[in-house]
């Protein structure tokens, strides 16, 4: 009988870096290609080789376009990955766009660090060039929604919508007559802008995010948030900043201000929206309107409502201007983009706000902030902290404990083996034994480049 190798190369054990790797006798099919955030210990993972000859993998399947799902593409092609990259449409277009800006970063940053000399190493090289991203462009093959598509006799997949952000799905393999499902990031039933997620009907092997599985998501309104930080930042004459997730968290954003103003609810206020990722991925909502729930006029009145700044110089008159303002930058975990800048200038001023909404990972500096930390570090030196600092997880994009088990519902057979992963621990061991109590499921938690032999 058919022997299927399942590696755990990345989201074991933590939230970042997705990979996992099935190993059969006709091909070898990778799940996602994400780069490791948050602490240095996770960040180093990225520079060590792939932990298999990457010129074996014949496909890598993509569930959706965030960086911790796709951002080590480029590093696998330089190493010799020749294969196909397949996803949605939507997901491609957003895997470029991030991995073109990725690039672009990862380059400035480098250049930055070794002007100004902050980094430990004499010459900071990028973790991979514009070039490399081009090439790995090359390799996207489009899949369609809900049909099955074969790659071999033995071996065919499926991917359906996910909700979470544009362009997610759930991944189901077909192996020698039994089923794979990979989650992905599950998105959340009541999404401002998405549908809600489809649901698996039946799953030998379920491979299953846990990011928000010990947790429930608060009832509280974000909007309320909003129009009370708004109403404080006008009276102390300041500026809230919002660092945001250029994919999906930004664009909810701005349909919340939006919608607030043309309610009333809040003032005529600047809304600068400093993204140049952000700003690519309107285009993307604009392409693909049937990935989301938002008309063409509302889409173009919400536009034309912000200040759009594509420009470094621009960045700069934003922060020079003295009128109370609300910013909304990239990155979400203030790990990189923009939002450094404006914090960097400001974070030191009690009449600054910062709003963090969503999951803040171990190791950033979201998450430092979110513990009150009295200082924080950007570029090789301290600022201290002295803004007003809040959170809101209402936005995030993940299903919770509830909107997991319910997406497992609808399952109707009892999986041989459940895998949890893309959580921190004491969040995977909640949802493992939650899952136990309920549908005395065989739940793993699998470690970082563990492995597990199936017999099909």
């Amino acid at each position: 009988m058919p022997k299927i190798k399942l590696h755990f190369l990345g989201a074991a054990g933590t939230v970042t870096g997705s990979k996992f790797l099935l190993e059969t006798p006709h091909c070898n099919i990778l799940i996602d290609c994400g780069m490791f955030q948050g602490v240095k210990e996770l960040r180093l993972k990225n520079w060590v080789p792939f932990p298999f000859d990457v010129k074996t993998i014949d496909y890598v399947l993509l569930t959706h376009g965030h960086l911790d799902h796709t951002g080590y593409l480029p590093r696998l092609v330089k190493q010799g990955f020749q294969g196909k990259i397949i996803g949605t449409a939507p997901t491609l277009s957003i895997t470029e766009i991030i991995l073109l800006d990725s690039a672009k970063i990862q380059a400035e940053e480098a250049e930055k660090a070794e002007s100004e000399g902050y980094s430990k190493h004499e010459h900071p090289l990028p973790f991979y060039t514009v070039e490399d991203a081009n090439q790995t462009i090359k390799l996207f093959q489009h899949a369609p929604l809900d049909t099955w598509k074969t790659l071999n006799n033995n071996v065919s997949y499926r991917v359906q919508y996910n909700g979470h952000i544009i362009g997610a799905t759930f991944i189901e393999l077909k192996l020698y007559g039994k089923i794979f499902v990979f989650s992905g990031d599950i998105g959340r039933n009541e999404d401002l802008l998405l549908d809600p997620p489809k649901k698996p009907v039946w799953a030998d092997f379920l491979i299953m995010e846990s990011t928000y599985g010990n947790k429930l998501h608060p009832e509280t309104s974000v909007s309320e948030e909003l129009t009370r930080l708004i109403k404080e930042t006008i009276h102390s004459r300041g500026t809230l900043i919002i660092p945001s997730f250029a994919v999906e968290r930004l664009q909810t954003l701005m349909f919340i201000l939006w919608r607030l103003y043309e309610k009333n609810k809040i003032p005529n206020i600047p809304i600068y929206v400093d993204s140049p990722m952000g700003a690519s991925v309107l285009n993307v909502f604009q392409q693909f309107p049937a990935w989301h729930k938002l008309s063409h006029e509302d889409f173009n009145a919400m536009k034309k409502r912000m200040n759009i700044v594509i420009s470094y110089r621009d960045t700069w008159k934003t922060i020079d201007n003295k009128q109370p303002k609300i910013v909304i930058a990239g990155s979400g975990m203030v790990t990189g983009g923009r939002v450094l800048t404006y914090l960097q200038q400001l974070i030191d001023k009690p009449e600054t706000s910062v709003l963090l909404v969503g999951f803040q990972a171990e190791g950033t500096r979201g998450r430092q902030l979110l513990e009150g930390a009295h200082e924080i570090k950007f570029f090789g030196k301290y600022y201290p902290v002295k803004a007003k600092i809040y959170h809101d997880e209402s936005l995030s994009a993940h299903a919770d404990q509830k909107g997991i088990l319910e997406w497992i519902g609808e399952i109707d057979n009892t999986p041989e083996k459940v895998f949890l992963v893309h959580g921190e621990p004491l969040v995977l061991d909640a949802l493992r034994v939650k899952i136990k109590d309920i549908y005395n499921w065989d739940c793993s938690i699998p470690g970082l480049l563990e492995t597990f032999e199936i017999t099909v």
